[in-house]
């Protein structure tokens, strides 16, 4: 034999591919990648643009990811990125060096995560994600995306086949199915109109009437404590006004211990904001995903999504409770 083609060969990586039968325990399903999924163009883009977006939220840190499927297992990298989008402190320990640390870690990353996603069945695990499952790390990924930063520019209509393994009593069993990753153009297209981008691309002259009215509105509700707003994008920005808002008008009381009263630095305003954020999630209010960096920031777009949301419950519900009690004519 030439030596040289066996060398290359033993040195070649190996493919992701279903694993022998005595791996997988009877009863049990498995979802595999095939070869051809791995190198569709589409698929291959969707990780770059993962990456990059990754790569640019950690740049900070100096935190650089190179591979999806290499580099998040642990929950190092994942702990980070959560505690930036989330803008929250996560008690687990830094470096996780041992096998064990490292599952206990990850697993800790990821309970908050799904707490803050509201995920009911999730299409990843702990068991999935630090085996290194290619496919359950872009599931969670893709969600994170969606929650915190939903106008990154995904490929649309990325699919991929899959291959399930199942072990029977007979042996392996397989199945093939596609799985939709990104929306198609068409569903993106629809999902990405909002009121406000449409007010402020085809109608700029009006958005000081619309601050105007919502103005008007928030000081109505928040002058039995004592407080006028007169600029929202401003004043809305450290989460005290708007959590004490939500809480004369949503019926919440607020410890002081939960959020800060007098913020003092950034990331007390971001705490603040965040927990505003989900109590509105919670409640059903915001339509359209908002990231509480845009409110501390002053982003006028961002902040008159959430007010909008608070005004049109509580306004519609005023005009209906001042309404006629009759049949109607």
């Amino acid at each position: 034999m030439d030596p040289e083609p066996l060398y290359n060969l033993l040195q070649a990586p190996r493919q992701a591919g279903p694993p022998p039968e005595e791996e997988l325990p009877q009863g049990e399903k498995k979802k595999f990648l095939p070869p051809a999924s791995r190198e569709n163009p589409k698929f291959a883009e969707l990780q770059k643009v993962l990456m990059e977006w990754i790569n640019a939220e950690l740049l900070p840190e100096h935190i650089v990811v190179r591979s999806l499927e290499e580099d998040m297992f642990d929950g190092l990298i994942l702990h980070h990125l959560f505690q930036r989008l989330a803008g929250t402190k996560l008690e687990v320990e830094e470096i996780a060096l041992t096998a064990m640390n490292q599952r206990r870690k990850l697993e800790a990353v990821l309970e908050a995560t799904n707490r803050c996603l509201q995920v009911e069945q999730p299409t990843w695990s702990v068991d999935a994600i630090f085996n290194k499952d290619l496919l359950a790390t872009l599931h969670l990924l893709l969600a994170l995306a969606q929650r915190f930063q939903p106008g990154l520019p995904l490929p649309p209509d990325v699919q991929v086949e899959v291959i399930t393994m199942e072990s029977t009593k007979s042996g392996l069993k397989s199945e093939k199915s596609v799985e939709q990753l990104t929306a198609s153009s068409a569903d993106k297209d629809q999902a990405a109109k909002d009121v406000f981008d449409e007010l402020f691309r085809l109608a700029p002259e009006k958005v000081g009437a619309v601050k105007e009215a919502i103005v008007t509105f928030v000081n109505q509700k928040v002058e039995r404590l004592g407080l006028s707003v007169q600029d929202l994008d401003t004043q809305f920005a450290d989460g005290v006004i708007l959590l004490l808002l939500i809480g004369q008008l949503e019926g919440f009381f607020l410890h002081l211990k939960e959020f800060y009263l007098t913020p003092n630095s950034p990331a007390e305003m971001l705490h603040n904001v965040t927990l505003a954020l989900e109590l509105l999630k919670d409640e059903g209010l915001l339509d359209y995903p908002v990231r509480p960096e845009d409110l501390v920031n002053k982003d006028s777009k961002g902040t008159l999504r959430v007010l909008y949301s608070l005004f049109c419950k509580h306004k519609l519900k005023d005009s209906a409770d001042r309404g006629p009690r009759g049949p109607p004519s």
